[in-house]
Formats: C-alpha cells, structure tokens, sequence
C-alpha cells in the first residue's frame, strides 16, 4: 500500500490544524485500501546511484526518485541530513544495500512494513578477498604491519560476513535487482504494474546485451590481470579477470609497502601497461604507482555515483566506457 506523504511537520502544528490537517489527510483516496490510486507518482529514496538508476528505469513516468548520494560524493561516506533523513521516511518505497552505507541501514532500520528492499536480500554477493579482510580487520583493531601478515595467513578463517558490495559491476546480478524492484512497485501501485514490469524486462534486456558484450570483448585478451585503485571490480572475474586493488574495498584505505611492492612486482612480470584510477576519489596512488614503473594510467569508473564528467552519462554507458578502457589496456581482440 502506498504510503501517506503528509509532512511530518504537521505534527508540530497546533492541535486546530493538525486536526483539520488530518481530516484532509483521510480523505485522501491515496490512503485509502487501493495501493496506487492517487494522483502523485509513487516515490523511492536510493541509496546510492546503481540503485537509483534501477528505480528511474523501471518507474519511468510513474515515480520520483531521489538520489540519497549526492553526484560527485563517496557513497562509502554517506553521512544523512535532515532533508535526507525526511526523504526515507517520506518514501514510498527505500533502496538500500545493508552494509555499505551504515547512516542509510539505520534510518531504513525505522521504517516498518514492505518499504524498504535490501539489494542483500536479493542478488548474491561475493566474499571479499582473504587479503582485503585481514588488512582491514587489522587496521580495525590498531595491528601492527607484523601483525598484519599473520592475519593474512588466517584470512580464510574470517567469519565475519565480510562480503564485496560491488555487485553492479555484473549486469547479471543487476539484471536480478531489477525484477525485484519492478515485482515491488508493481505491489506499491497496482495501477501501473504492468508498466513497470514491461520497464524491468526492456532494462533486463539491455543488461543482458551488456553482459554479451563483456563476455565477447574480453574472451581474447593477451594479458587478464588488472591493477585498480580499489578493490571494487572484483564482479569483473565473471569475465576471466583477476583483479589487484592497490587499496581495499574502501577507497580510503591506504595501502602498506609490502602492498606496494608486491603490485610493482606483479605489474613488471605480468607485463601490465595501465594502472586504472576513478573518477570519485584522488588518483594519487594509481599515479604514483604508475609513475614509478614508467607505465600509464586511465580511468576505469567503479560506478558508484555520477560525476560533473559523467552528469551526462547513464550506467550502461559507463559500463562501456569501461569494457573499451579494459580491451584496450589488456590488448584484447
């Protein structure tokens, strides 16, 4: 049923208007038993852009959404406001991805009913590295470097449900959160189920032929390592790549020396010739290292917001911006 979208700030009113405030409020056929049947468009509160992507497809004319992270910012460090705050609790319907954004989790945790859809609960996500997970785990609890290295020889052992959150970078599993999005609204606003499922299908279409053109493009490649800025590619190795971050899963994570040199050494072996950077964080490291191998750098797009460089663009077109970014540093054919 779609939910009531009466500010909350009408209970701060006086008593003589909340009241009248209410009466307007009951005969409002949009809060009646027929989900769907008022006049406004249904709305969805997005975590972060691969979700909101999903419910503008898929909701079309029918639906509002807001974006919760703004173009240009660092999902990873969402932090809310009130007018985002005010967003969740006036949605119809919240997007999130539990784990990646905890301010998002504990607002979304508020919310009572089928309003929220957890991407969690719906695609299959990857464990994170051995690696990853024991360097993080170390910085987490004050480890030294030595004590780092033990925890990598006991990374398997982690039972911790530390999982990649990156699952936009296969459209498979995209393809997936998107039925599931489309199945949802068509609950919330019966008056255009069909729509919105007729929205699923021609987006699940597109993802499909996105996920041909990856396979095909990177089946006959002279090398099948890459070396990105951080760990958030690693749904990339559907398609035969084997993916080295030089930072974790967040890109605020620093890599250590022995990191450091154990990259230069696989770059030089491998015959790597490009270091990828993104878009949202510094190129610092992903320059750096480039730099000292003598070696080239180019932008390989994690996706995870629009920029002022990509305002324009959509997922779809990013994601191929970053398969022709692929063929070309790892000589495919």
């Amino acid at each position: 049923m779609r939910r009531s979208t009466v500010p909350a700030l009408l209970l701060a009113l006086p008593l003589t208007l909340a009241a009248s405030g209410c009466a307007a409020f009951s005969d409002d056929p949009r809060n009646g038993s027929d989900a769907g049947s008022g006049d406004g468009p249904v709305s969805v509160a997005a975590a972060f852009y691969p979700l909101a992507f999903i419910a503008e497809r898929v909701g079309g004319d029918d639906v509002t959404v807001t974006n919760l992270t703004s173009p240009g910012a660092e999902p990873h460090d969402l932090e809310l406001s009130v007018k985002e705050t005010a967003d969740i609790e006036g949605a119809d319907l919240v997007l999130i991805e539990h784990g990646l954004q905890p301010a998002v989790d504990d607002a979304a945790s508020q919310l009572g009913g089928d309003r929220v859809l957890d991407a969690t609960d719906v695609v299959d996500l990857l464990p994170a590295s051995a690696d990853v997970v024991a360097e993080e785990h170390a910085e987490e609890e004050g480890h030294s470097d030595e004590h780092s290295e033990d925890a990598h020889s006991e990374g398997d052992g982690h039972d911790h449900g530390d999982l990649d959150p990156h699952f936009w970078q296969d459209p498979t599993r995209m393809a997936t959160l998107t039925t599931a999005v489309a199945d949802r609204l068509a609950e919330i606003d019966p008056d255009h189920a069909d729509t919105y499922r007729a929205n699923g299908e021609a987006l699940v279409s597109d993802l499909q032929a996105l996920d041909t053109a990856y396979t095909q493009g990177l089946a006959n490649c002279q090398r099948d390592t890459i070396v990105v800025s951080h760990d958030a590619f690693s749904y990339l190795g559907r398609y035969g790549l084997t993916v080295e971050g030089i930072a974790g899963l967040s890109p605020d994570a620093e890599p250590t020396p022995a990191d450091l040199q154990r990259l230069q050494e696989l770059i030089t072996s491998d015959g790597i010739t490009t270091v990828f950077s993104e878009r949202l964080v510094s190129p610092r490291l992903a320059q750096s290292l480039a730099d000292d191998l003598g070696i080239t750098t180019a932008v390989l797009d994690p996706i995870e917001g629009l920029s002022s460089d990509t305002s324009d663009e959509d997922y779809l077109s990013l994601m191929q911006e970053n398969l022709a970014a692929l063929e070309q540093a790892n000589g495919c054919s």
